[in-house]
């Protein structure tokens, strides 16, 4: 799985329908509204790195509203989350 975050600036008076728009899109995982340089940022996950040109240019900048978008390919992904179930692995109680 190849995972991305996409930083988009947006008309800002449409922030919430834009964001709606691009949560709906195959391959967007989830989108925050959030402040700074940004107005959204849209985890996007794909099996292919092909996959990533047809989510993001091929949908995501073509969303009325959306300005420009900023993309940076995730490596690898460390989270608490994760941790937590690598370590509970064999250890039902």
């Amino acid at each position: 799985m190849i995972t991305s975050i996409v930083l988009i600036k947006t008309d800002v008076d449409r922030i919430p329908e834009i964001a709606e728009q691009i949560a709906a899109l195959e391959g967007v995982s989830e989108v925050f509204s959030v402040t700074g340089a940004y107005d959204l940022i849209a985890m996007v996950r794909v099996a292919r790195h092909d996959d990533l040109a047809e989510v993001i240019p091929g949908r995501i900048s073509k969303v009325p509203g959306v300005a420009s978008t900023e993309t940076h390919i995730a490596f690898r992904t460390y989270s608490q989350h994760d941790l937590e179930a690598a370590f509970a692995i064999g250890l039902d109680s």
